[in-house]
Parts: C-alpha cells; structure tokens; sequence
C-alpha cells in the first residue's frame, strides 16, 4: 500500500510544499469517507510536516497514515473525541503555543460536521490562536451532489444539514413532523443499527422523495432514490442494505403536499373524532397517504398522553 501512494506523496510535495504553513497553527483536515483515494495534495503534505496529529482514534488514523506511507510514532499522535474534547483541546493550545504546527482528522471526512472538532477549533481561537481548514471529503456534500435537488422550477434551492436524528422514537418522530413542511432540502445521517427505525419515521412523509447513499466511495456503494413512504420496503428487499453508514437527502417538500398541512388538519379532527375517523378525513381534505396520517395520529396521541 505504500508504495502505491509513493507518487502521490511526491506529487504532494512538489504541489504543496512551496506554499505557506505557518507555525503555531491548527490545520483541520479533512480525511476520505471512504475510498482512499479521495484525499488531496495539501491534506497529505501537511500530514507529514506536522508536528502532531490529533485524532478521534490514534489506531484508526495510524493506520491510515501508514496507508498513504506516512509514519508518525505513537507519541505523535493525540486522542482528542467526544469524551474527552475539552480537556485535549487545552493541551493542544499549549502546543501551538509552543511553536507546533498541530493536525486534527476526525475518522473518517471532514471534522467538525457531525464529529468532534468544532470544540477544539472554538477553543483555539478564543485563545487568539490560527485554525486553517484544508478541505477535501465529506458525506453531506457527496450525498447532496449525487440527489439532483431542484425545485419545480428546475434550479437548486439550497439545502439544510441536519445530521443525526434523535434516537428515541417519539423525539424523532417529532423531529421528522417539523421537517415535513420544510421547503428546502435536508440532509440527514444515520447509523446501520437505527436506519429501519428511521426509514419507519420518515414512512410518514408519504411520498416525499428521498435519496439514500449507502457506504459512499466504498466498494459497494449504493444510490437509490425513493417515495419516503417506500424506504423501508427499500430496505428489506436486500439484506445488505441495512449494512454500512448512511447519507440522507429529503428532496424539497413539494408546495402542494407539505405534510405539515395534513398535520394541522389532523389535530383539528382528533380533538372531536376517533383516530381512524379523522384519520379518514385528513386524508380526504388534504390528499396525503392515509398510512403516514395515521401514524403521525399515533404520535400526536402518545404525545397527549404523556402531556396529561
């Protein structure tokens, strides 16, 4: 493997190595999300001219900097995650203090978004400290590019970055009742273990589009766009389609099918009615799909009896 990189080492000298890389200062690297190969010139030069890497998993990322034929010793490299961001933080402040040019990479694409790293680059610069990105993967970016967003228009309205929902299921599906009148774009991520819990809530957007990007860059990468109300039977038609990291896109709700109309409705009727009667004339009045009325019913109820 390291010998396969050998060149693009070279090549990352001859093309980076003139350029300037102050001292004293943090670089945010970003790191391929999957595929190797996604990583540029800059990131690799200033990975081995670095003083120190600080990492979400030192195993992890001595591994992938042996892959590219880059051997930093273990002292090197700095576990700095979730559990432990603020206290690592104050020590890689004192080593840009020091003079040190410091690296942080998360596991796997671009820190910060959606993994630690926005803490320690808060905290360098309230110290007065340099942060200087070098840009490169990343799976929200990957996951937007490869959905063909526009609008009825036929131009790109822009998108929302949302990340992971909540992991209880009335939250998310709360979560996903406030995103269903949203009019731009939203990107999701999730986990192997909770994407049929998902696929479920997101069921009651009816047929909103959605584009899935299952293990992006990696060797069996899969693209699909469906109905939302189709995505768990999506799922269940391979087995392997619940394997692997995921990228979500819910495409713009559609201006006369926001389900936050439905929703209005509906809470109207339950107020008076049965579930499975106002259900019924939801559906009626505002056209959307009866099976995600009635399980957006069945959060609105838990939701009252928890209130009561």
């Amino acid at each position: 493997m390291i010998s396969t990189y050998a060149n693009a080492l070279r090549a990352a000298h001859d093309a980076a190595s003139e350029q300037h890389y102050p001292a004293g200062t943090l670089y945010v690297v970003a790191t391929p999300i999957g595929n190797l190969a996604d990583i540029t010139l800059r990131a690799l030069h200033v990975l081995g001219l670095v003083d120190a890497v600080a990492c979400e998993d030192t195993r992890h990322t001595q591994a992938l900097l042996r892959a590219y034929g880059i051997d930093k010793p273990s002292n090197q490299l700095l576990a700095l995650h979730q559990h432990n961001e603020a206290q690592a933080a104050q020590g890689v402040i004192d080593l840009l203090r020091q003079g040190k040019r410091i690296a942080y990479v998360s596991d796997a694409g671009t820190p910060g978004v959606s993994d630690p790293g926005a803490r320690l680059v808060a905290a360098v610069q309230a110290q007065g400290l340099r942060a200087m990105p070098l840009p490169g993967a990343s799976s929200v970016i990957t996951a937007v590019s490869a959905a063909g967003l526009v609008d009825e228009g036929g131009d790109s309205g822009g998108f929302m970055f949302v990340g992971f929902l909540p992991s209880k299921a009335t939250e998310r599906s709360f979560a996903v009742q406030a995103l269903a009148s949203q009019e731009r774009a939203v990107v999701l991520l999730e986990a192997p273990h909770r994407i049929e819990a998902l696929a479920a809530a997101l069921g009651a957007l009816g047929t909103r589009r959605v584009t899935v990007g299952r293990e992006l860059t990696k060797q069996f990468e899969e693209i699909a766009t469906v109905a939302a109300q189709d995505l768990t039977a999506w799922l269940a038609a391979d087995a392997n389609r619940v394997r692997g990291e995921f990228a979500l896109v819910l495409h713009p709700a559609r201006a006369q099918a926001q389900m936050g109309q439905g929703v209005r409705v509906l809470k109207l009727l339950l107020e008076q009615l049965p579930v499975k009667v106002a259900v019924k004339l939801a559906a009626d009045i505002t056209g959307e799909p009866r099976n995600a009325l009635y399980e957006q019913a069945l959060v609105l109820k838990a939701a009252a009896s928890e209130g009561d």
